[in-house]
């Protein structure tokens, strides 16, 4: 009779335990995609902010029609739906990368440089990178600890039986901005 409270007692342990470690997983993968959909949010505002910002450069700088295609391309294919973190990060930087051509092409009009509806919108467009960077951050923390979590010994037993997978972090590929700022005086 003792034995059998005794193994009852530790298998209530068990499952308590169990059903602890998967409660943890869920809340850290709701976690993750509520950390993904604030950035993608945030991308989305970004996207939304760039024909603006494009049109405004346009009126003074009409045969710049190359780069205002670069832009509005890499634009369109940032924000499609459906893309994985891994996938949304690589069409994030090369749109990074033709916005950094577009404002080239506007360091070359000093009038444009002065107009304010083109500094409002170089503005917001910061005040969104800004967000989207700490968002980022944001989201690669939560990936962390989910995908600590499910690796690390005994969680990754339930993890495996509940099927819990990794989550992608959302990294730049950009080799410039890994490299670190050189200053000269």
């Amino acid at each position: 009779m003792i034995w059998a409270l005794v193994i009852i007692g530790i298998l209530a342990i068990v499952a308590i335990w169990a059903i602890a470690q998967y409660n943890a997983l869920v809340r850290l993968r709701n976690l993750v995609q509520e950390a993904w959909h604030q950035i993608d949010t945030e991308l989305q505002r970004r996207h939304d902010l760039i024909p603006n910002l494009v049109e405004t450069v346009k009126g003074y700088a009409k045969h710049e029609r190359e780069t205002f295609e670069a832009v509005t391309a890499a634009r369109a294919a940032a924000a499609a739906p459906g893309s994985s973190p891994a996938e949304q990060a690589q069409q994030e930087n090369i749109l990074t990368q033709a916005l950094g051509r577009l404002f080239a092409v506007a360091e070359a009009y000093p009038d444009l440089k002065a107009n304010q509806n083109f500094l409002q919108l170089q503005q917001e467009l910061t005040n969104t990178e800004d967000r989207v960077a700490a968002g980022r951050r944001f989201y690669n923390a939560n990936v962390r600890e989910l995908n600590t979590k499910i690796e690390t010994f005994p969680t990754s037993i339930i993890a495996n039986i509940f099927k819990f997978v990794k989550a992608e972090y959302f990294e730049t590929e950009d080799p410039a901005a890994r490299q670190a700022p050189t200053v000269q005086f």
